[in-house]
């Protein structure tokens, strides 16, 4: 499979995600805040509503798409010694307070699942004491890293309670074979910065966007703008956004939909002014300037009209509850085909006034399951899909999925 990634709605050809575990039934609830959960989750609806959601993809997907666990990476880069002592290092390394230098040659022997099962889980057979905390947001695939174009950019987790799953993902891209192209053109930060890939949208191979939010430092945000810059993008567009837990990454308040239409939180977006700077190479220097907003940003440097279609509709408390529920987080199967959480009808309601076909995730499987889906550039689909359970960990379809590979449009 070619690892590339052109845009946010190009046809989906190769998808990483990760289907809950039991990590998530080890979530205690007076841990649950510095785990960066919201609430407990039960983890067979979970599963069984992630499954559901992975039906709709392989439905939506060409007959040689690939939808890929990511836990299944993590075991095969274990299967490689110099790969499992790489992660092993880093792991002490980063993590000084848990003593973990006193196992390091019993870690180093483990069976690639008893490790994997450590690392996730956080407890390791005869473990003479040692327990870690499980990590329940390995759910959300999306912030390990983003695919731009033919390069990647490996994130680093701003908060303690993710950093594992950042030296997994850095290690998958290192020394998975998978990984071995891009790898050679992997954009990386330093450990004082953080990144995440919930804040990277590809709007196209010349321009992408990243916010700055509570998750992405200033200087992490540089530092990836630099990389992309000097990987064939031509223009980074930064959004300032509220550094508060319900956007704690521009996907959650604004994804696209089709080629010329995005989800977006009205408060956050549309009714900001000023909290865009347009950055690009000018010689060998970065040169900066102001937007008006995000709106006038992306037409100014794509040449398109571009309509922002509200999440929750036009009533305040809807959009207020909806993107609580990450009405504003969807994610582009093919450009205008998008699926998102059910329970925000209201989100739903709009998207049928502004001309998309609405269907269940068991309409849209029955239709397609056994027949090649091959979108049609007039129609639009919103497919909507259960997520009770999954929606409790604050993070919607777009966050649930890392893409490595669309059509380029």
């Amino acid at each position: 499979m070619d690892i590339n990634v052109s845009s946010e709605i190009g046809h989906l050809q190769g998808v990483i995600v990760h289907t809950p575990g039991h990590e998530v039934s080890l979530v205690n609830p007076e841990l649950k805040d510095e785990l960066l959960f919201d609430d407990i989750i039960f983890e067979e609806d979970a599963r069984g509503e992630h499954l559901d959601m992975l039906d709709v993809f392989k439905a939506a997907m060409p007959a040689d798409g690939e939808v890929i666990e990511i836990v299944d990476l993590f075991r095969e880069v274990f299967l490689q010694a110099d790969a499992r002592a790489y992660f092993i290092e880093q792991l002490v390394k980063e993590f000084p307070e848990e003593n973990l230098h006193v196992i390091e040659k019993e870690l180093l022997k483990l069976e690639e699942q008893d490790l994997l099962d450590f690392v996730t889980q956080g407890h390791l057979k005869n473990s003479k004491g040692f327990t870690l905390h499980p990590s329940p947001n390995l759910l959300f695939t999306r912030d390990l890293a983003a695919v731009v174009g033919d390069s990647i950019l490996v994130s680093r987790a701003a908060k303690k309670a993710r950093l594992r799953e950042s030296l997994l993902m850095e290690t998958v891209v290192q020394f998975h074979p998978m990984f071995a192209k891009v790898n050679e053109n992997a954009i990386r930060i330093s450990s004082h910065q953080s990144i995440e890939g919930g804040d990277v949208l590809v709007v196209s191979n010349k321009l992408v966007l990243i916010g700055m939010s509570e998750r992405t430092s200033f200087s992490g945000l540089m530092k990836a703008t630099e990389g992309l810059l000097n990987s064939g993008v031509e223009t980074v567009l930064a959004v300032d956004i509220p550094k508060q837990r319900s956007s704690m990454h521009l996907d959650t308040i604004f994804t696209f939909a089709s080629q010329n239409e995005c989800i977006a939180f009205p408060p956050a977006i549309l009714e900001q002014q000023d909290n865009v700077v347009a950055l690009f190479k000018d010689g060998d220097s970065i040169k900066t300037e102001t937007r008006s907003s995000l709106k006038v940003g992306l037409e100014e440097a794509t040449g398109q009209q571009f309509t922002f279609i509200k999440c929750g509709g036009e009533d305040r408390t809807n959009q207020f509850r909806e993107q609580w529920t990450d009405g504003a987080n969807v994610f582009a199967l093919a450009p205008g085909i998008i699926v998102g959480y059910e329970r925000n009808t209201n989100t739903f309601n709009t998207l049928v006034d502004h001309g998309y076909d609405l269907m269940t995730q068991f309409e849209f499987i029955e239709e397609f399951e056994n027949k090649e889906f091959n979108p049609n550039p007039d129609q639009k689909i919103a497919i909507s899909f259960q997520g009770h359970e999954l929606c409790r960990g604050r993070g919607g379809a777009r966050c649930m999925t890392m893409p490595i590979s669309r059509k380029p449009l």
